[in-house]
């Protein structure tokens, strides 16, 4: 049990297994008291009984199914009116690694409210708040996916993409005003993601990282002001050249005529 003041309260979505169940315990740890997101209320409730109980922190259950939009907005609110948060870590999702001619489009849109809208409702309705107080922080779990987007199923690379660039995003929104955005990606970790995605062999491959290991070295990315945090990524010199690249093209598109590349084909259909 510790005697340490707060550092505010963290709220994890995705609480009670996996890497949410480790962000609790360490964020526990390090001073913060929880309100632990998730659906599952048995294991929701012994994950922040447990941790109250060796910590000495203050651990709220939350049962919310964010995928529903009654339970969402439930967050929503408390996100909104509770001044006591400090630290928001969007961590629940769901994952596939079906093709498209396997999977049904209701259970992509499942992942899509799950993985893209709630994390960005939740988003906005805590961001305000950090704003005005001039300090907070907002952790995303993206993925590796994000960038090597043939790797699973389609909808699921494309919802981690589309946090990846949320966190660009808010990171030149919100910098200026005392709020820390981090985006971490994770590769192959031993979590119930591989059972609930249909590859549950993937979570004893060589190549899979123990949640643990990549909630630390998330913390430790967020310690260190990384805005993005890959923990697998042994060269970070690859990432910041891919960055810079991305960015020095992006100031390359805009112009009022096609390039001459097309000019060709103009001329042919003529």
């Amino acid at each position: 049990m510790t005697s340490q003041s707060s550092k505010g309260l963290a709220v994890v979505t995705g609480a009670s297994a996996g890497i949410g169940a480790i962000y609790a315990d360490r964020l526990a740890k390090r001073g913060y008291d929880l309100l632990l997101v998730a659906r599952n209320g048995e294991r929701l409730h012994a994950l922040a009984d447990r941790l109250a109980r060796e910590t000495g922190r203050k651990v709220e259950p939350f049962k919310a199914d964010l995928g529903r939009k009654d339970d969402l907005a439930r967050l929503e609110a408390r996100l909104r009116e509770d001044a006591s948060i400090t630290m928001l870590v969007n961590n629940a999702g769901i994952g596939s690694v079906a093709s498209i001619l396997q999977v049904d489009v209701e259970t992509m849109d499942a992942m899509i409210q799950l993985n893209i809208t709630a994390l960005t409702r939740l988003t906005y309705a805590v961001a305000p708040a950090f704003a005005a107080r001039g300090s907070g922080t907002i952790v995303n779990i993206s993925s590796v996916v994000g960038v090597a987007v043939e790797m699973l199923n389609g909808v699921y690379s494309a919802s981690k993409s589309y946090v990846l660039s949320f966190g660009h995003s808010l990171q030149k929104d919100l910098a200026d005003k005392g709020v820390r955005v981090q985006t971490v990606l994770p590769g192959a970790t031993a979590t119930e993601f591989w059972d609930v995605a249909g590859y549950a062999a993937q979570k004893t491959s060589s190549v899979t990282m123990s949640a643990a290991d990549l909630v630390d070295a998330a913390l430790s990315g967020l310690d260190q002001g990384e805005l993005v945090t890959i923990p697998g990524l042994q060269d970070v010199g690859g990432w910041t050249r891919w960055e810079e690249d991305r960015r020095a093209i992006s100031a390359k598109f805009n112009n009022a005529k096609p390039s001459p590349r097309y000019a060709l084909e103009t001329a042919n259909l003529a």
